[in-house]
């Protein structure tokens, strides 16, 4: 009977990979939007779909990401300024795309724009720290999907948004997870909203890699930025030996951040070009193996292991 069971999961897996390995047709003629283009996976993918044949229309935050971008890519490589916190820039990008593209529609947008300060305890920010991030990480995703939907509609296209692992579980507190878990949710209402109109909507979920949103100089610095300010009472409750104990753990992360990056752009430009894509990717070993298992388990078990992974405040009761 485990032979048959084996055997049928055998079977599954070779099926899907083989119905995973079909690819849509005629890429020269589809036309991809994507943004946070000047570093990272943003830019990566950018140029990957270049390459492929598609054309990329890449959203850069700054002239020099734009210019950059231009020197390594082909002339179907569109560039043009993105600020995704700001709605009117948002509206002109998306008036552009829409007399670039006419009546074929625009094929996928991929919300891949994020930052990751400010970090750190919740007790040790205010509601002005989180505000910023949920503006890029949430309401920009939201504002730049419904700004192309309509078009997205016309060619029965995908959304792509770029979650994290930490939409599926918080490992550490601030912003950054809460904009996280809210792109989870928008992707699932929107992936069932637009099914009925051909359009497929799509999650990539990586674990931990090495890019501009986990750079341990600058989450570092961070910390210690937000130590500073903190009310001597606050700082009194942690401890100085907080900070020290945090930066024992920052030389651990270093160990587990993936430097990688194409793994996450090898799932991205499946959801893109994919016949079949899946509804959601976890790219990286933490994530498949350590944090997705994870926020499946009781919260007991998941928050006795990320509390004894944490440095220990000078007042504890645990």
């Amino acid at each position: 009977m485990f032979l048959y069971i084996l055997g049928l999961v055998a079977v599954w897996f070779v099926y899907r990979w083989y119905r995973e390995t079909k690819r849509v047709s005629n890429k020269e003629d589809k036309y991809v939007y994507i943004t946070g283009c000047d570093s990272g996976f943003g830019n990566l993918l950018a140029r990957h779909l270049d390459k492929l044949g598609f054309r990329v229309i890449a959203g850069c935050y700054t002239g020099k990401g734009e210019d950059e971008l231009k020197k390594v890519s082909s002339d179907k490589l569109t560039t043009i300024h993105l600020d995704v916190t700001d709605s009117e820039s948002v509206s002109k990008v998306a008036a552009f795309i829409k007399t670039l593209v006419g009546q074929k529609g625009l094929w996928a947008v991929v919300n891949n724009a994020g930052i990751s300060v400010p970090s750190g305890p919740n007790d040790w920010l205010t509601i002005e720290d989180f505000k910023p991030m949920i503006a890029v990480n949430l309401l920009g995703v939201i504002d730049v999907t419904l700004s192309v939907l309509p078009l997205i509609k016309k060619a029965k296209g995908r959304v792509i948004n770029i979650a994290s692992v930490c939409g599926r579980i918080s490992p550490f507190g601030g912003p950054y997870c809460v904009s996280k878990y809210g792109v989870e949710s928008f992707n699932d209402s929107l992936r069932i909203n637009m099914a009925p109109f051909g359009v497929k909507v799509l999650c990539i979920e990586p674990g931990f890699f090495k890019t501009n949103v986990t750079d341990t100089a600058l989450l570092k610095n961070n910390l210690m930025k937000l130590w500073e300010r903190l009310p001597q009472e606050v700082k009194d409750d942690y401890g100085h030996g907080f900070l020290d104990t945090s930066e024992i753990i920052n030389m651990q992360y270093r160990q587990i951040v993936d430097g990688d990056l194409m793994k996450v752009v090898g799932c991205m430009e499946h959801a893109i070009s994919a016949l079949y894509p899946r509804t959601r990717y976890s790219p990286g070993w933490d994530a498949k193996f350590l944090w997705l298992p994870m926020s499946y388990m009781p919260s007991w078990l998941s928050d006795t292991y990320l509390i004894k992974s944490k440095p220990r405040p000078k007042i504890s009761v645990l």
